[in-house]
């Protein structure tokens, strides 16, 4: 039995996870496994991500803040064009962030199960600008 909240409501959401580590994104999959949510993809690289956005539907973006080097930042900008939730991984916390980009939301690394569920609570039920 999964140690997250027996709510359902991510039940059915679409996500995509961004991230270079192959460990954890199999985590952050599984962590979404559990909550019933659907991944739609993974990406370790930004040029792979922005096509699976380009070709997949999705309700949510899960990002790392540097894949292979490489900030996530034109992915953050495809996103909000398109007024899609996303949530920036990162072991700096907002400090890491650019200053035009403090606005994101963040999950600070390392993570627990229980904290992905909330931030994604939170930012699913927050209406887009």
């Amino acid at each position: 039995m999964s140690s997250v909240g027996n709510d359902n409501s991510l039940a059915g959401i679409r996500a995509i996870i961004v991230e270079d580590e192959g460990a954890i994104a199999l985590l952050i999959e599984d962590m979404l496994f559990d909550f019933g949510c659907e991944v739609c993809g993974t990406a370790a690289r930004i040029s792979k991500a922005i096509t699976l956005l380009a070709e997949t539907e999705i309700d949510v973006a899960i990002l790392d803040l540097n894949i292979a080097g490489e900030p996530v930042y034109p992915l953050v900008d495809e996103l909000k064009r398109r007024n899609i939730p996303y949530l920036i991984s990162t072991g700096y916390g907002k400090a890491g962030l650019e200053p035009a980009y403090q606005d994101s939301p963040v999950l600070p690394k390392p993570f627990t199960q229980k904290d992905l569920e909330v931030l994604l609570k939170s930012i699913l039920a927050t209406p887009a600008p």
